[in-house]
């Protein structure tokens, strides 16, 4: 049955969206939450905890990195194609701090063929923090069912 058929373009983003974070153990055992989800968009929140600062004091670039990658994996599966990163890099500006409230918020600048690329901005306190870039390439699979494709391929 072809479930896609039967929602919009935001609709199928959020049930893309659910399907991915039941499986997705990294970020939700990092404490992440999406805040928002919509055809080639994504906003996720994280709070800096105690093990997620360095030696500085200050959020470690990785977790930085890891929510912003999160994000940019919500925004470019959210059209009911498997999609993983092919390169990403990241711009540290300010830092963050251990109880910082991070919200990161990707979005769709290119989606052509079975490339995209996507741009994430990390704020803490509405001030920005990171600026992130990531290309994604399209694997074979779906989220969720399609008629005469298999969902399940990885």
């Amino acid at each position: 049955m072809n479930v896609t058929s039967k929602l919009s373009s935001d609709e199928i983003a959020r049930a893309c969206a659910d399907a991915m974070w039941a499986e997705d153990d990294a970020s939700s055992g990092l404490g992440m939450e999406i805040v928002d989800v919509r055809a080639g968009q994504a906003t996720l929140s994280m709070t800096v905890q105690p093990h997620m600062v360095n030696g500085q004091r200050i959020a470690h670039g990785g977790f930085i990195f890891l929510l912003a990658d999160s994000t940019f994996a919500f925004a470019c599966n959210s059209h009911n194609e498997r999609a993983v990163a092919a390169q990403c890099d990241i711009t540290f500006i300010k830092p963050g701090k251990l109880g910082d409230k991070l919200v990161a918020t990707a979005r769709e600048i290119s989606r052509s063929g079975r490339s995209g690329i996507y741009d994430i901005r990390v704020t803490a306190n509405d001030l920005v923090i990171a600026e992130f870039r990531g290309h994604s390439r399209i694997v074979p699979g779906s989220w969720l069912p399609v008629a005469g494709a298999d969902s399940k391929q990885k």
